[in-house]
């Protein structure tokens, strides 16, 4: 592109600028993070959460909206981690979190919202005839793997290169790299990971070489891959995993935290019609109340769970926890899906509009002397300032031409009134209360950043 070695400097001193700007407009939230760094590590309870100089603290959010504490208005695109698929805090749900509250906020018994939300899920999930809620996504991936194991005799599972599933130690491998063979965090053993392969995202010949060489129990992916840049399956990948899954005898587990009730309905197994064996679910089955996480599959799997079907606790697969199906969060998870069952045709609005945003995007990018690539499916975007399209968490990564450039873009959102996460990346997860007019605002904003940043390419 004849970017000269001094982009990142000149990068840099923009930054610089726009930090000035930042720091005028958010002294409130600079007060709140010096606060924090002395009670909290880093600062914050989630590195991800962190973005220089520092992070603007949200006071409130409603809709598609989040206010900071120092009173600037942002269109929010992070939506509680991708959570509020009709927007901030609808107002049908808290009316039954209000209801369910005045009843009590945790029984530690049996209620019936668990039979009414299970069932309602096994109706609209495809191939789950059984379901069991946990307290997060980790958790759901955690124990729909150890089912996995449980019923296949198996102990390999395969996952994708920048996949990212929680913090549980078997899969806290292969996010960040490469390399993708190495644990993500110090105090966790290489023999936690030892049963763990990594292969790249839209390459089923490089997982099939895996299936031949070893006994799989399980091959797990988000069909659309969050963390590592909203990346789509390439036409005709998924159901490739899906035969091959079938051929060596492994399950086909769906990562669907992100993608669930977010692409249709029945999610990505609705959307892409693939069917999985196993679906985890997290974030949105509490309808952005926390706790919330589920693993749903057929009876034949998840039986191996049944107590009363396998008394000795040595020949089942175990699942628990204090918070499992907790009533203020069920309540608010349940309303929500419901609300989305019920109103089917919401996915076709706002599914067009999010795919004729990443059709603007890339037109732009393919009009700019900057390579930029939109990717993703539905209405998850990623935007990569990349010299070619991502397809796997490879080229996300080694493929840049400016690790800079992602960092000076998010501080040009904020201050253009568009709020994201993370720096690191770009991820806009936007809900169905965003109107098409955020969304060209979206659009004119990545624009006018493109033409400023090759000003500032030329002109410094």
């Amino acid at each position: 592109m004849g970017l000269d070695a001094s982009l990142e400097a000149r990068l840099e001193g923009w930054w610089r600028e726009l930090a000035s700007e930042y720091e005028a407009r958010t002294p409130i939230s600079r007060g709140l993070f010096e606060r924090a760094r002395r009670v909290l590590p880093g600062g914050t309870t989630y590195h991800i959460r962190y973005y220089k100089p520092y992070p603007a603290f949200v006071a409130r959010a409603k809709g598609p909206l989040v206010w900071d504490v120092d009173g600037n208005v942002y269109d929010d695109y992070w939506m509680g981690h991708g959570t509020h698929v009709l927007g901030h805090a609808p107002d049908f749900v808290l009316e039954r979190v209000r209801e369910t509250a005045a009843r009590g906020t945790h029984f530690g018994y049996l209620h019936e919202l668990l039979v009414d939300y299970a069932e309602l899920l096994t109706k609209i999930i495809p191939g789950a005839e059984m379901v069991r809620f946990c307290n997060s996504g980790t958790e759901a991936n955690m124990y729909a793997l150890r089912l996995a194991r449980a019923y296949t005799g198996r102990k390999t599972v395969v996952k994708m290169e920048g996949g990212w599933h929680g913090a549980y130690d078997a899969l806290h491998v292969g996010v960040s790299g490469p390399p993708y063979d190495v644990p993500e965090s110090l105090g966790l053993p290489q023999e936690a990971i030892a049963n763990t392969r990594a292969v790249p995202f839209n390459d089923p010949d490089a997982l099939e070489r895996v299936l031949k060489r070893e006994e799989v129990a399980a091959i797990l992916l988000e069909p659309v891959m969050g963390a590592a840049g909203c990346l789509e399956p390439e036409p005709g990948y998924l159901k490739e995993v899906r035969r091959l899954a079938d051929e060596h005898g492994a399950l086909l587990i769906f990562d669907e935290v992100i993608t669930g009730f977010r692409l249709a309905p029945g999610g990505a197994q609705e959307f892409f019609n693939v069917k999985a064996d196993l679906v985890v679910l997290g974030k949105i089955v509490g309808g952005g109340f926390p706790g919330a996480g589920a693993f749903l599959g057929p009876a034949e799997v998840m039986e191996l769970l049944d107590h009363l079907k396998r008394p000795d606790a040595r020949q089942r697969s175990a699942h628990g926890g204090t918070f499992t199906g907790n009533p203020i969060t069920l309540s608010a998870g349940y309303a929500l899906v419901k609300h989305l069952a019920e109103h089917p045709t919401l996915y076709e609005r706002f599914n067009r509009l999010w795919e004729r945003v990443r059709e603007k995007l890339n037109a732009i990018g393919t009009d700019s002397d900057l390579p930029v690539h939109a990717t993703g499916a539905g209405s998850l975007i990623g935007l990569h300032f990349t010299t070619e399209r991502p397809r796997q968490h490879r080229t996300v990564v080694e493929a840049r031409w400016s690790q800079k450039a992602y960092e000076v873009f998010h501080l040009y959102a904020r201050l253009s009134g568009i709020l994201y996460m993370t720096e690191a990346n770009v991820h806009f997860l936007p809900s169905m209360a965003h109107s098409e007019a955020q969304a060209d605002k979206l659009v004119e904003t990545v624009a006018e950043f493109l033409e400023e940043l090759k000003a500032v390419i030329k002109v410094r």
